[in-house]
Formats: structure tokens, sequence, C-alpha cells
């Protein structure tokens, strides 16, 4: 009988502290704050670089014009840049040593496209407890034309992703990075792979 009361008693106690528990905290809350700055109409100013090709770089300056549909999805309608080429040493080489044409290397003069801009990821992070940091990240889908030094115009289709850090609602930085695969006359694949960073400049967002 003792054993059972005992039993009986230890019972009770939990159930008590679970009530009190519950009553203390009722629930668990978990807050998701909507986005500090909303985007509407983005023009871009941005300077990048083609870095993948052996026998040279290219360093351009460009454009782009975005539309932004909601907090997720945006239509980068129109980017383009023109590329200044610079020889690596191996082709300097090629070309003194070996005699080898410069119409032999083909280069990306300049470039269009369009894309669709997807936007699932969007943090705030606190820097020293004094400056509070809003970025997102977004991927990329969309086509291109790229314009060869040899081999003409070739299309291709691109994917990427990038990161943007909010400074207001009018300001923000993009740093994009795109792989395209380009399909040249020859029905051939190549890569060409474009960095850049952009000023952002938003019009008609919110904050």
């Amino acid at each position: 009988m003792k054993r059972v009361l005992a039993v009986v008693l230890l019972l009770s106690s939990f159930v008590a502290r679970a009530q009190t528990t519950e009553l203390e905290n009722p629930g668990s809350v978990s807050a998701i704050q909507n986005r500090a700055y909303t985007m509407d109409f983005e023009f871009d100013l941005l300077v990048g670089t083609l870095p993948l090709d052996a026998f040279y770089k290219g360093y351009y300056p460009g454009g782009s014009v975005v539309v932004h549909f909601s907090d997720y999805v945006g239509w980068q309608v129109a980017r383009g840049g023109y590329s200044f080429n610079v020889s690596t040493g191996l082709r300097d080489q090629l070309e003194r040593d070996f005699g080898v044409l410069p119409t032999a290397f083909d280069e990306v003069n300049w470039f269009v496209g369009s894309d669709l801009m997807l936007k699932p990821f969007y943090g705030k992070s606190s820097v020293l407890n004094t400056w509070v940091l809003h970025y997102e990240a977004h991927f990329l889908i969309g086509a291109s034309l790229f314009k060869f030094s040899v081999g003409g115009f070739s299309p291709a289709i691109n994917l990427g992703a990038g990161i943007r850090l909010f400074q207001n609602r009018w300001v923000s930085y993009r740093l994009d990075v795109t792989d395209n695969l380009v399909i040249n006359s020859k029905a051939k694949l190549s890569q060409v792979i474009t960095i850049q960073l952009m000023l952002a400049l938003n019009f008609g967002g919110t904050e």
C-alpha cells in the first residue's frame, strides 16, 4: 500500500510540474519577419571578368535591368557587357615561339542575355551590435548571345547564383557568378564563366 501511495504521489508531482510549466510557457511562438526592403524596378551598373580561358582574360563593363514581380521572383529583362581582353603568358609564348596566329584564339567580344531570377533566401546579421546587414541570395536561369572574335555569334544557356547586400531601399550591391554553356556554329559546346559585381539602383520599392 505504501508503495502504491508513493507512486501516486510521484505521478501527482510530475503532473503538477507539467501544468505549472505549461502555464508559464503557454506555447512556443516562432516569428518570421517580413523583408526590410522590397525591390521593384532595378537598374545595374556592373564590372566583370571572364576568368576561364587559358589564353586570355576578359574584363568588361556592362549593365542590366531587372523587374521584380515579388520578393521571390524577378525577371532580368536585359543584361550585357563589352569585353576588353588581355593575353596570357601562355598565348604570348605560343605566338612567339611557335608562330601561332592570333586568329587561332577565339575571344568573347561582347554578350547580351536575359534571365529568370529566383530569390528564396533572405537574412539579416548584426555586426558588433552596431550595424544590421540585410542580404538575400538568388539563382539565375536564362539564355545569352555571345559575339566571338573568330566564331561569330553563338547562343548559350546559363545557370548562375548571386548574393545581394542592401545599403538602403534605393541602393544595393550584387555579386553574381554565371556558368554559360555556349553552342558554337559547329554544334560544339564550350563554357564561359562570368563573375560580376554590380551597383544596383532600385526605383519604386518600399521599406
